[in-house]
């Protein structure tokens, strides 16, 4: 439950805070605003932290005195005016230890989208290699979103913070997807947080992108003499930027593959999904991802075992293994690259 009793929050269509009295179920709780006690959904309210630090100074400045020749005129707000890119805030909720020094108790995360396009995002994240929380939900132009807490302790485990984004509004000339990650290690952890003591900031952020990748354009030439004379053409300097990105998780079920396989022989659908896994396996030794998770399935094992043998002659795996995961049971094996 993302709430408890006793939580503040704020109620997003009229900006008040209120406490949260009592958890009425799933999806509903009961909120009092001004001494008055009434029902909300969960997605009408949210924690008032990050409108707090972002909206009010930490310090307010003394007024000062400004007469009516010094007045000059309101400019338009251009806070939201120019595509900043997609960002990983960290809000550090500080308490106070046995001797009153500040400390660090949790940490809340929100994507921040300051671009001109909403988007629709996957988003998980794990501890030494274990996941620990997903989430699947919209990023509109303009805002933030808040994605959950994480404990200050859980941030010594090797936290990934891992994003897939694709257009809300498809659009012809973008990516399909885009991916994007954060490696956090303690020791960066500890100067971010001294460096916004520091500054007197109450966030600090990681840039996942700045703007929405454009779809790779392959170039059309007539390579047919060469070709026909037994010639492979590349133009080695432009192969990895004109590649598209790399997935870290792919998913080999037919129906994730074709819309319009029922008609398919087993041969038929075998050929489909070997050819995707080996679509993927290229993009991610290309790109120099460490490591690919392949979703199989488990039915016949007729699928793996194909994947097993290809893995067992590509000299850039260094080693693979199809052991129960949380996610994926026995039907995903996970391959690690040497490079």
């Amino acid at each position: 439950m993302k709430y408890e009793v006793g939580d503040t929050i704020l109620v997003l269509h009229s900006n008040e805070e209120g406490t949260v009295v009592e958890l009425m179920n799933e999806n509903m709780v009961m909120i009092e605003v001004d001494k008055v006690r009434f029902p909300v959904y969960m997605d009408q309210i949210d924690f008032p932290y990050f409108k707090r630090f972002t909206e009010k100074k930490l310090f307010e400045k003394k007024k000062e005195k400004k007469y009516i020749d010094d007045i000059k005129k309101e400019k338009a707000n251009t806070k939201y005016k120019v595509s900043d890119g997609v960002w990983l805030a960290f809000l550090p909720i500080f308490d106070k230890d046995i001797f009153d020094d500040d400390v660090v108790e949790s940490f809340k995360l929100y994507l921040i989208n300051q671009t001109e396009h909403p988007y629709i995002f996957n988003y998980h994240i794990t501890f030494a290699g274990s996941p620990d929380f997903e989430l699947k939900n919209q990023l509109f132009s303009f805002t933030d979103f808040y994605l959950h807490d994480v404990a200050f302790e859980q941030m010594n485990d090797a936290p990934k913070f891992v994003f897939e984004f694709s257009l809300v509004n498809a659009d012809k000339k973008k990516a399909e997807y885009y991916e994007a990650s954060l490696k956090l290690k303690a020791k960066q952890l500890f100067q971010k947080i001294e460096e916004i003591k520091l500054k007197n900031e109450p966030t600090f952020s990681y840039k996942l992108f700045e703007t929405y990748p454009d779809k790779v354009v392959e170039e059309k030439h007539d390579f047919t003499p060469l070709s026909g004379a037994g010639y492979k053409i590349y133009d080695a300097s432009k192969v990895t930027q004109n590649l598209e990105p790399a997935r870290s998780v792919i998913d080999l079920h037919i129906e994730k593959l074709s819309d319009d396989w029922k008609h398919l022989s087993n041969f038929e659908i075998l050929t489909i999904q070997l050819k995707a896994f080996e679509k993927y396996f290229y993009l991610a030794t290309a790109h120099c991802q460490p490591n690919l998770i392949v979703i199989h399935g488990v039915g016949s094992g007729k699928l793996k075992d194909e994947i097993h043998e290809i893995l067992k002659t590509k000299t850039e795996v260094k080693t693979f293994v199809n052991q129960y995961h949380p996610n994926f049971g026995y039907g995903a094996t996970e391959i690690y690259f040497a490079y």
